[in-house]
């Protein structure tokens, strides 16, 4: 064996054998990572290495770093796509943590996008579906995951994604049930006319009485028979019925 040889076998052998950090490292890795007050350079560092590891615990610990912001903002956007792609590289090994960050977290923004980058296109509404799943219509301190995940879900029409939104149209939310309202519309399936006629009767927001009765006149579709007298009495000021179909005064 010649002296490059050697020298080649060893490094060959040196990457192959690379040693994975132990859990207790990439908890003091993952804890530099969510540091606001650490030094940039310290945090990078500590998230390029958690990128290396690809495993459950690493990803986790890059998830922390989508918990807040800072200035200035190009070198937060950097830190974050560093995660991101960090995250990604482990492929759904990564899942179960995204899945409990979001359970927890106060914004999806970042979680959704690299959810979105490891799972198929067929698989990714189901995720969204498993995740809205998790929440209720009961009072929310921070409402902003529910109305992500009703806003995200609004690109995949289907009767599981309509049955899954409906019941926020009662959300005690009021933005939350504006989304719910965007959302159905945007599916365009015919089966939520109904329940968004229905919520309009006992909807005390002016905002989201005129967001229905203007998705009714564009979409020009008809009110349920049942529905036309009640309705009359809680139209916004700028909507009339003519005949079954909602037109502007």
């Amino acid at each position: 064996m010649g002296f490059f040889d050697f020298l080649s076998k060893g490094k060959a052998s040196g990457t192959s054998s690379r040693k994975v950090p132990s859990d207790r490292e990439i908890q003091r890795l993952g804890k530099v990572c969510a540091d606001k007050l650490a030094q940039n350079y310290d945090r990078q560092e500590a998230i390029t290495q958690l990128g290396r590891v690809g495993n459950e615990a690493s990803a986790a610990a890059l998830l922390k770093r989508f918990d807040w912001s800072m200035e200035p903002s190009i070198t937060d956007q950097d830190e974050k796509e560093a995660a991101a792609k960090g995250i990604v590289s482990t492929g759904e090994v990564a899942l179960g943590p995204i899945r409990e960050y979001c359970a927890r977290a106060e914004s999806l923004t970042w979680a959704l996008k690299v959810l979105r980058q490891i799972v198929d296109t067929e698989q990714y509404p189901k995720e969204l579906l498993g995740l809205l799943g998790g929440f209720d219509t009961e009072y929310r301190r921070n409402a902003e995951p529910k109305i992500q995940l009703i806003a995200a879900l609004a690109e995949h029409a289907g009767a599981e994604v309509r049955e899954a939104v409906v019941p926020f149209l009662d959300d005690a939310n009021e933005t939350v049930r504006f989304q719910a309202v965007t959302t159905l519309f945007a599916l365009g399936d015919e089966e939520a006319y109904p329940a968004m006629a229905k919520a309009m009767l006992e909807e005390e927001s002016l905002r989201i009485k005129n967001r229905i009765s203007a998705g009714f006149v564009d979409k020009e579709w008809s009110v349920p028979t049942d529905l036309l007298a009640p309705l009359t009495e809680v139209l916004p000021p700028d909507f009339r019925l003519s005949g079954q179909r909602l037109v502007r005064a």
